[in-house]
């Protein structure tokens, strides 16, 4: 059963007699009394009401948000649930300033470093910006840690969840790939080598390790394209596969709904007959 729509979007047909007209008498005794106009945050409850009719009319979305929205939360649910969340967050934070930071960064051997010290010293807010996205990717690899880490001491991995726990995996590594890629970014002495040492760690990987390597450097050795490469899995392929996984991961916990604290037992019902 779906649950019923929120009172401020519902929209009542008027009652008889609330139009203001008069019903035929002609001395107006029975008149309908004349209702007041409607008040600047009534016409702006209504016009938003209307837009979501509209919207809801043409979509078909509201069973959808409805069942997503308005969901049964176990007993005993606290602070500890909020960390998928908060990564989340994070990670719409570090979307939003990377759009902005890829306004004015060139991807270029020869500009990088020029093109991020003027987004430090030179664009207005840049130097905010760049540490919101910088100190970003540090938060959002603590808070997943830590949601993987509730996911796991909760037992919520078990069945029938345990696809949803692997997709989790996935995004770690996912969010680790992104603090790879965007390390070399900047361009200094710090960054480059840095990245060469994670680089060749990759390469000493069994098996599929010196081919991972050969794709991040695009050849054998790090060249003028590799900073490409780097910036094109920084802005555009990981986000994108960790967008989809998260809406997969979201759908999941709707359809499944939430683990209980394991602290707390499931009552029994007292299944002993009353004697006749």
């Amino acid at each position: 059963m779906t649950p019923p729509l929120p009172r401020a979007l519902r929209r009542t047909p008027p009652k008889p007699g609330e139009n203001g007209r008069r019903d035929g008498a002609g001395n107006g005794r029975n008149a309908a009394p004349v209702t007041k106009p409607a008040t600047a945050k009534e016409q702006a409850a209504e016009g938003v009401a209307s837009t979501v009719g509209w919207l809801d009319e043409r979509s078909g979305a509201s069973p959808f948000l409805r069942g997503f929205l308005y969901r049964k939360v176990p007993k005993g649910t606290n602070w500890y649930y909020t960390l998928g969340s908060a990564t989340m967050f994070a990670f719409l934070s570090q979307a939003v300033t990377g759009v902005f930071l890829a306004m004015y960064y060139e991807p270029d051997p020869t500009r990088a470093y020029e093109s991020a010290s003027r987004i430090t010293n030179e664009v207005f807010l840049g130097e905010f910006v760049r540490g919101m996205h910088k100190w970003g990717s540090s938060v959002m690899i603590i808070l997943i840690f830590l949601h993987m880490g509730r996911t796991f001491f909760f037992g919520a991995y078990k069945y029938p969840r345990e696809l949803n726990w692997i997709i989790g995996v996935v995004l770690v590594v996912l969010t680790l790939m992104m603090g790879l890629t965007g390390y070399l970014l900047p361009f200094d002495q710090r960054s480059f080598w840095a990245t060469v040492v994670a680089v060749n760690l990759n390469a000493s990987g069994p098996i599929v390790g010196p081919y991972l390597a050969d794709f991040l450097r695009v050849g054998s050795e790090f060249g003028p394209t590799t900073i490409t490469r780097f910036y094109s899995l920084h802005m555009l392929a990981i986000p994108g596969l960790i967008a989809a996984l998260i809406g997969a991961h979201l759908y999941l916990v709707a359809k499944l709904g939430t683990t209980a604290p394991p602290w707390l037992r499931a009552e029994k019902k007292d299944l002993l007959r009353e004697e006749v």
